[in-house]
């Protein structure tokens, strides 16, 4: 299969108009339905089931869908990384989520700058999730994830730091006298729903919480008596105006550095090294 086809049936299955991913993908309507077509033969298998008012992913379409997100990721990851290992001046880029393991990034960062071997380090500050995906796409060379909120199945991984987890309330809250909550209590708090995050997909899971993208309009929701939240317990420095309560059966969040599997740059194997020994 070529990439180009990959490309042409994802738009199809994600828009289920052909008449729409031929706009996105700025052609003509029919060479793009015979291209699918195409695939279709040469794969032996029907990928779409269409009617004159609708289109449907088939088993097998769903199962290509998914297959061909991964493998256009990994191409597109390629293609960043070798013209970032090409440029005149090497560099590294770090993604990681805004406000997440500030004080470790912080010391990770000024000890890799004493490294007489070290390279520029552009770092992304991103909301939540995002930074794994930087690293799946090439975007980033390196970033610093957070088990259990993001999957690092596919990575080369140092564990850097494991923290407990609090729940951040509106301030003045009555459990801020308790000298810790269950999960159970948590979500007891019918007032203060925990907050719904965005899929990879962007959609979001049902449930009663708010709808959240940041930790900004999260942290202001709290505030606002309209949410409560789980986090990590490094994060109470930067909710002073916030109940925080230990939440000892919350499962502890675990700090990684991640890079890409089989990576061969001395940079990223430097920093690592240096986050390693802090």
């Amino acid at each position: 299969m070529e990439t180009r086809e990959l490309r042409y049936f994802v738009a199809v299955a994600e828009e289920l108009h052909f008449g729409r991913a031929a706009q996105r993908l700025s052609m003509a309507q029919p060479p793009l339905s015979r291209a699918v077509q195409q695939l279709e033969r040469r794969l032996g298998a029907v990928l779409l089931h269409r009617t004159s008012r609708t289109i449907a992913l088939t088993e097998a379409g769903s199962v290509l869908l998914r297959e061909a997100r991964i493998a256009l990721e990994a191409v597109e990851a390629a293609e960043r990384r070798t013209r970032r290992a090409a440029a005149d001046r090497p560099g590294l880029v770090l993604a990681t989520k805004a406000g997440a393991s500030s004080e470790l990034l912080s010391k990770l960062l000024d000890a890799y700058a004493a490294d007489p071997r070290a390279v520029a380090v552009e770092v992304m500050l991103c909301g939540p999730g995002q930074p794994e995906g930087l690293l799946r796409n090439g975007s980033a060379d390196v970033a610093l994830l957070q088990r259990p909120y993001d999957t690092t199945a596919g990575f080369d991984t140092e564990d850097l730091h494991t923290e407990q987890q609090v729940v951040v309330l509106p301030a003045g809250h009555p459990l801020g006298d308790r000298p810790h909550v269950s999960m159970a209590e948590v979500h007891a708090l019918t007032d203060l729903p925990l907050p719904r995050w965005p899929r990879r997909d962007g959609s979001y899971p049902d449930g009663p919480g708010p709808q959240v993208r940041d930790h900004t309009q999260l942290t202001q929701l709290i505030r606002l008596g309209r949410a409560c939240a789980i986090m990590p317990e490094s994060l109470r420095a930067q909710l002073r105006d916030h109940t925080i309560v230990p939440v000892p059966d919350a499962p502890a969040v675990t700090t990684v550095i991640a890079w890409p599997p089989d990576s061969r740059s001395k940079p990223i194997a430097d920093l690592v090294r240096t986050a390693t020994s802090l």
